[in-house]
């Protein structure tokens, strides 16, 4: 398992917005993390006392944003800031998460990636359920009609 201090500098969510604890695997074309951020009471999503589960979502995109870090640094690079523009297909089991206990177990398939945009399906579950499925796109600072934002 890969901690969290070995790739959190890689990626632009910091502090207690870098919601991923660790990364169990990983290879070419998926991620598997973990983290049990979601019963944290300093986490940034919750409103309300409550964290929602749609923010599942945010964990997903998280997964992207650790995998792209992942390859790029593997291909002796730095992955270029991202920005979240489409979620698609999404299904939330479950209304909260902040009451599960146990860690959640998040999945990304990367399904397609170019120098400007990445294309993954991910996949959250809890205690082996899933609680939370979607597709999430990306386009990359620096393509096509986002401008250099760096």
């Amino acid at each position: 398992m890969l901690d969290k201090s070995d790739w959190a500098h890689l990626i632009p969510h910091q502090g207690t917005m870098c919601l991923l604890d660790g990364v169990v695997r990983w290879s070419a074309d998926a991620i598997h993390a973990r983290t049990d951020s979601h019963r944290r009471a300093d986490n940034p999503l919750r409103s309300d006392d409550v964290l929602r589960a749609v923010h599942l979502c945010e964990y997903g995109a998280q997964s992207m944003a650790v995998h792209g870090a992942l390859l790029a640094r593997e291909a002796g690079e730095a992955a270029s800031p991202g920005f979240l523009v489409s979620l698609r297909g999404v299904s939330l089991a479950v209304a909260r998460i902040d009451d599960l206990q146990g860690p959640l177990d998040v999945f990304g398939e990367r399904l397609m990636g170019t120098d400007s945009s990445w294309q993954y399906a991910f996949r959250i579950e809890h205690a082996g359920i899933e609680i939370a499925s979607g597709r999430a796109a990306v386009m990359l600072a620096g393509a096509p009609g986002m401008g250099n934002r760096e």
